[in-house]
C-alpha cells in the first residue's frame, strides 16, 4: 500500500490503523448516543480500533487526501489504461463495479464510493476523468435507535447535483 499508492501519491495524512486506537494530529470526533435506565447519555466513540470492521475500516484518511487518490484513479496516473476500463465496467444493476460505484445523473455519470461508521462518515464524488472531485468528512452522533438514512441520503444526492451541476 505504502510503496504503490500512498508513498507516489504523497497521502502522508492517510495510515493504516491496523488495531489502533490512536489518530495522530487534529481530528474530528464521532458521538454514540444510548439510553440507559430512562436516561440519556452521549459518549465519545472516537477511540476505537476499526479492525473489527474489517476492510471498511483498515484505512483513516482526510478529505485531501481522498480527492488526491480519486483524482489520481479516474486520471489514469494511478492504474493502466485497461485496468482502469475494466474497473469502471458495472457489474451489477446496483451500479457496482470493482471498487466503486458508478452514479448516472440527469446531466452525465459520477463515481463514488462512500463509506463511514461509529460516528464517521466520508464522501467522495469525481466525474469519471478525475477532473472535478468532491470530497467531505462528516462526524455525527450515532445511535442506535433513530436512522437518519433516508434523510443523509437526499441531503448527498442534493449535494450531487450542485456541484455537479445538476440543480
Amino acid at each position: 500500500m505504502h510503496r504503490l499508492i500512498l508513498g507516489p501519491l504523497g497521502l502522508s495524512d492517510t495510515v493504516v490503523p491496523e488495531t489502533s486506537t490512536e489518530i495522530g494530529g487534529p481530528h474530528a470526533h464521532a458521538y454514540y448516543r444510548y439510553d440507559e435506565d430512562g436516561e440519556e447519555h452521549i459518549v465519545d466513540a472516537t477511540v476505537q480500533t476499526p479492525s473489527w470492521i474489517s476492510s471498511g475500516g483498515d484505512m483513516i484518511s482526510t478529505s485531501k487526501d481522498l480527492h488526491t487518490f480519486l483524482s489520481a484513479l479516474l486520471s489514469g496516473s494511478l492504474l493502466p489504461a485497461p485496468l482502469l476500463a475494466e474497473m469502471l465496467t458495472l457489474e451489477s444493476k446496483v451500479g457496482y463495479g470493482l471498487g466503486i460505484f458508478v452514479q448516472k445523473t440527469e446531466t452525465g455519470t459520477v463515481i463514488t464510493h462512500n463509506g463511514g461508521h461509529g460516528g464517521h462518515a466520508a464522501l467522495m464524488y469525481s466525474t469519471p476523468d478525475g477532473s472535478k472531485t468532491m470530497t467531505a468528512a462528516l462526524n455525527y452522533i450515532d445511535d442506535a435507535d433513530l436512522s437518519l438514512a433516508a434523510v443523509f441520503q437526499a441531503a448527498t444526492q442534493r449535494l450531487v447535483r450542485e456541484v455537479f451541476g445538476e440543480a
